[in-house]
């Protein structure tokens, strides 16, 4: 079996796994806050995790 088709049925695989998750969310009205999350961490974590996503912002902004 050729490797390609291998990695073809990995990305499928989760591909589908994804859109069957999306289904069920939207089915169910759930909506996913990614800042909901960070509300309930502690000071010094928020602060890390505003400045990872600020550098992230940055390095992207900048590649070569």
């Amino acid at each position: 079996m050729p490797i390609w088709i291998l990695f073809a049925g990995i990305v499928g695989g989760l591909l589908g796994f994804g859109a069957l998750v999306d289904y069920i969310a939207k089915k169910r009205s759930i909506e996913l806050d990614p800042e909901e999350g960070i509300k309930n961490a502690s000071d010094a974590e928020q602060i890390y995790v505003k400045n990872y996503l600020y550098q992230t912002k940055e390095n992207n902004n900048h590649f070569q």
